[in-house]
């Protein structure tokens, strides 16, 4: 028997978590226990583990003594941020592709984002789950200290209409392609591209936006 107790911290971190990446908190909004607990029909507690779940993941920042925020990543912030993120997963496809193997998980996000317009948290499942099969843990954990910052910058991409779920189908799909022909120089080319092509437009669109 599940211990509803225990599982409903989660529960509200995953439903708050798809509210910041959708931007219906935009960045910069201040999130409080009390609202997140008026939201979610919780008690404050459990509000506050679910903040903290997403404090510890990089969707939030919180000061001593205050409030939990959205982050509002500057330009150099998601100049860097997409910059490391390149080079990690460059190094996973990498890996996968001299494997010659793609996780299930991958694979089934990959299907459910050709399937849909509402593409952010599919292309994020997509990438951990390729991250995660291969074969170094460190390389995993690596991702995911950037990944909360990097699901902020995906829902941004999305909100703002930046690139559409074919366009990200059809680049997913010859990283796929590259890591099932083994060709490990292709799958890290692509998977570069891929990653910087969005934070390109990301950056432009910041560029005349402000």
């Amino acid at each position: 028997m599940i211990d509803s107790a225990a599982v409903l911290p989660e529960t509200v971190a995953q439903k708050l978590r798809a509210d910041i990446i959708a931007q219906k908190d935009a960045p910069g909004s201040s999130l409080t226990e009390s609202a997140i607990a008026l939201r979610f029909g919780v008690a404050r507690p459990t509000a506050r583990i679910a903040i903290d779940r997403l404090v510890a993941d990089g969707l939030l920042r919180r000061e001593a003594h205050r409030a939990a925020r959205v982050p509002s990543l500057s330009y150099d912030d998601i100049l860097d941020l997409f910059d490391t993120r390149s080079i990690i997963e460059a190094a996973a496809m990498s890996a996968l592709a001299d494997a010659g193997a793609i996780p299930a998980e991958a694979l089934a996000a990959h299907r459910a984002l050709a399937a849909t317009d509402d593409f952010a948290q599919h292309d994020i499942r997509f990438h951990r789950a390729l991250v995660a099969g291969q074969p170094s843990p460190r390389l995993t954990r690596l991702h995911e200290l950037l990944m909360g910052e990097v699901e902020l910058c995906i829902g941004q991409v999305q909100s703002a209409h930046l690139i559409t779920a074919r366009e990200i189908a059809d680049q997913h799909q010859g990283i796929l392609n590259a890591i099932t022909a083994g060709d490990a120089a292709a799958a890290a080319r692509l998977t570069r591209d891929h990653i910087l092509g969005a934070r390109d437009r990301l950056l432009t669109h910041l560029d005349t936006t402000n």
